[in-house]
C-alpha cells in the first residue's frame, strides 16, 4: 500500500512539472514571430503564383521558400526587392519558361529599370537552388540589371533561347558559385559592365560560349569545367586587373580563352586547355602573362567542301596577334598525348598537337616552356615580330622558327 502511495505521488508530480513546463514554453505559430526584428519567411507553396510569393516581400526584404515541383510561367517572373533570397529544394524546384516571343524567365531590376538612379539601385539580392529552363523561342534564363552583390549559387540553368544567366552592370560583387549552365542558345554566363567578380567551381557545357566578360573590371575566374561548347570558352573584352586560374576548358569547337579590344594586366594561369579547336587567342591584349597551362592536343580542323582533310601543321594552342605587346609566356607545356615508352593515348589521327603563332606582336618573354611533339614549338606569321626573347625552353621532337 505504501508503494503505491509513493507510485502515485511519483507521477501526480511529473504530470504537473509536463504541464507547468508546456505552459512556459509554447508552441510558436509558424505565422508568427517573438523574434524582435524578425521577419516571416514567405511560402509559394501558400499563393497562387509565383510572382504573387514575390510581391509579398516587404520594402525591407525578405525570404521566399519555393517548394518541390515543376511551375510553367509564360510571363517573365520579376524579382524588385533588395536584401532578398529566393530558394527552391534543388533541382527538384523546376521553373520552366513557357514564353515563345524571346521573353527571360526571371528579371532581378528596380521598377525603374535601367532609368534607376544610382542611390535607389538594388542591393544584396541571392537566388540558390533552383532549376530554371527555357526553350530555343525563349529569351535569357536569368537577368539581372543594375543589381549589386547579387550572389547565384546552386541554380541549374539551361535550355533558354538566349544567354543562360546575364548580369547586366551589375557593378559591385557580383559572385556566381556552384551553378549549372548548359544547352543555351547563346552564352551561358555574360557579365557586361561588371565589377570585383568572382565565378568559382561552376559547370558549364554545350551552350554557344562559356563566359562573356566586356567592359568590365577585376574578374576572378577558378576552378569551373568548361566542356563541349559550340563556340568559344572565356571571352574577355575591354577588360583588366583578372584572372582567369586553376579552370578546365576542354572540347570547345573554337577558342579556350580569347582577350579581345583592349584588355591588359590579365594572368591566364594553371588551368588545362584540352581538344579544342584553338588554345588561347591575344587579339589585343598587353601586360599580361600566361604561365602553366597544359595545353594537350587540338581538335583537327574540319574538313574541306571536297571532303580532304588539311594538313595537321597547326599552332594554334596560343596565337599573340598584331595588336597585342608585352607578354610574358612561362612554365607552359605544349603537348600530344604521349604517356611514355613510346606510346601515345589517342589514336594516330587524332594526335593533332600545336604550339605558339607570333603574328607580327612585339615586347614578347616566352620562358621557361616545353614543346613535346609538336608541328611547330613557334612559329611567326606576317609581318617580322619584334623584341621577342626565346630562352630556356625545351623543345622535343619540336621544330620552331624562333631557336633556343
Amino acid at each position: 500500500m505504501f508503494r503505491a502511495i509513493i507510485l502515485m505521488a511519483v507521477i501526480s508530480t511529473g504530470m504537473a512539472w509536463i504541464a507547468t513546463a508546456q505552459e512556459s514554453s509554447p508552441v510558436t505559430n509558424p505565422s508568427t514571430t517573438i523574434l524582435p526584428g524578425a521577419r516571416i519567411e514567405i511560402d509559394a507553396a501558400t499563393f497562387p503564383s509565383l510572382q504573387a510569393a514575390f510581391d509579398a516581400i516587404p520594402p525591407e526584404g525578405g525570404v521566399v521558400r519555393i517548394p518541390p515541383g515543376t511551375f510553367e510561367i509564360s510571363q517573365p517572373l520579376v524579382l524588385s526587392r533588395s536584401d532578398v533570397l529566393i530558394q527552391g529544394a534543388g533541382a527538384a524546384t523546376h521553373i520552366k519558361n513557357m514564353n515563345m516571343e524571346g521573353q527571360p524567365a526571371l528579371v532581378v531590376k528596380h521598377p525603374d529599370g535601367e532609368k534607376v538612379k544610382s542611390a535607389d539601385q538594388l542591393w544584396r539580392v541571392m537566388l540558390s537552388q533552383f532549376r530554371i529552363t527555357g526553350q530555343e523561342k525563349s529569351g535569357n534564363g536569368i537577368e539581372a540589371v543594375f543589381v549589386n552583390e547579387i550572389f547565384l549559387q546552386g541554380l541549374t540553368v539551361s535550355y533558354h533561347g538566349g544567354d543562360g544567366i546575364k548580369l547586366d552592370r551589375c557593378y559591385e560583387d557580383a559572385r556566381v558559385n556552384a551553378c549549372l549552365m548548359t544547352y543555351n542558345k547563346q552564352t551561358g554566363l555574360n557579365l557586361p559592365g561588371c565589377h570585383d567578380i568572382v565565378v568559382s567551381a561552376n559547370q558549364f557545357e554545350e551552350n554557344r560560349d562559356a563566359l562573356h566578360c566586356f567592359d568590365a573590371f577585376n574578374l576572378c575566374m577558378t576552378g569551373n569545367c568548361i566542356d563541349d561548347h559550340l563556340g568559344d570558352g572565356v571571352v574577355i573584352e575591354n577588360t583588366y586587373g583578372s584572372v582567369v586560374s586553376g579552370n578546365m576548358i576542354e572540347e570547345c569547337d573554337g577558342r579556350a580563352i580569347v582577350l579581345a579590344r583592349d584588355c591588359y594586366g590579365i594572368t591566364l594561369s594553371s588551368n588545362v586547355i584540352a581538344h579544342n579547336g584553338g588554345g588561347i587567342d591575344l587579339i589585343d591584349a598587353h601586360g599580361c602573362a600566361v604561365s602553366a597551362n597544359t595545353f594537350p592536343l587540338l581538335k583537327m580542323p574540319p574538313k574541306a567542301k571536297d571532303g580532304t582533310q588539311p594538313s595537321q601543321l597547326e599552332t594554334r594552342c596560343l596565337r599573340i596577334g598584331e595588336d597585342s605587346s608585352r607578354i610574358t609566356v612561362s612554365g607552359n607545356s605544349f603537348c600530344d598525348s604521349f604517356i611514355g615508352e613510346g606510346a601515345v593515348q589517342r589514336k594516330l589521327s587524332d594526335q593533332l598537337a600545336g604550339g605558339i603563332v607570333l603574328e607580327g606582336t612585339r615586347d614578347i618573354n616566352i620562358n621557361g616552356n616545353t614543346f613535346s611533339s609538336v608541328p611547330k614549338a613557334v612559329e611567326t606569321r606576317g609581318t617580322a615580330s619584334e623584341n621577342v626573347q626565346f630562352t630556356d625552353n625545351m623543345l622535343i621532337d619540336a621544330p620552331s622558327d624562333l631557336q633556343p
